[in-house]
């Protein structure tokens, strides 16, 4: 049914403004940002085939995290509306980014697996990268340093050092995706925090947690009693 042919309150613009966009379906929320939909196919049904695991992207986080190539498969969404959902996520690492520069890492922990999610729990291979941290534990940067399967031998120590040094930081938070989609740590993450922290100790850089991430999830070492 055309949004126009919905009763009032049931408009997703109406809605929102009347209720909060927290009343608001995943689908709802999308069409909003969709505005139209296509030949035949109104923006309601559009957004729901877009968050349909058969024909599009299984959800609002698997379609938060596609790219616009990604958003290429989907016929008839055009470059216009791809990058306004491509935006909306980069939008998402900013605010993110923001707070986490404003107030201390570990007052925040569901914030830096939120932002980490954000950054590479869609990435089709392993990414190692680091959050690295001033004195009061807020965000210098995030830098994406190795790709490939993680091990000591494909995760150099003295680069990490250098790029801590670089940032004069005081900590990191380490973090890696696990494209499987499982984020139960390896014998090999285990191994290679430990080289780390032994690394960034030599220069009095503390290691707070390391992170695996995957779609839809995220774990702390830290909180496991593995860092």
């Amino acid at each position: 049914m055309p949004l126009k042919d919905l009763p009032p309150d049931a408009r997703p613009r109406e809605k929102l403004l009347a209720r909060g966009p927290g009343a608001l379906s995943d689908a709802e929320l999308l069409a909003l940002l969709l505005r139209t939909g296509l030949a035949g196919k109104g923006v309601l049904q559009l957004a729901q085939e877009l968050l349909n695991e058969q024909t599009g992207f299984g959800g609002m986080a698997g379609l938060l995290h596609a790219t616009a190539d990604d958003l290429k498969r989907i016929k008839g969404l055009g470059p216009a509306k791809r990058a306004e959902l491509v935006a909306v996520l980069e939008l998402a690492r900013r605010a993110m980014a923001e707070q986490l520069k404003e107030r201390a890492a570990l007052d925040t922990p569901e914030a830096v697996k939120h932002y980490l999610q954000l950054h590479l729990g869609a990435k089709k291979h392993e990414v190692f990268a680091v959050l690295f941290l001033d004195s009061q534990h807020r965000l210098l940067a995030l830098e994406e340093l190795f790709r490939g399967t993680l091990s000591q031998t494909s995760v150099y120590p003295r680069e990490v050092v250098l790029r801590a040094l670089h940032h004069h930081a005081a900590a990191v938070v380490l973090a890696h995706n696990h494209p499987s989609g499982t984020v139960l740590p390896s014998r090999a993450d285990e191994a290679l925090t430990q080289a780390l922290k032994a690394a960034l100790a030599l220069v009095d850089v503390r290691v707070l947690d390391h992170v695996i991430v995957a779609p839809g999830q995220a774990l702390s070492m830290a909180e496991k009693g593995l860092v």
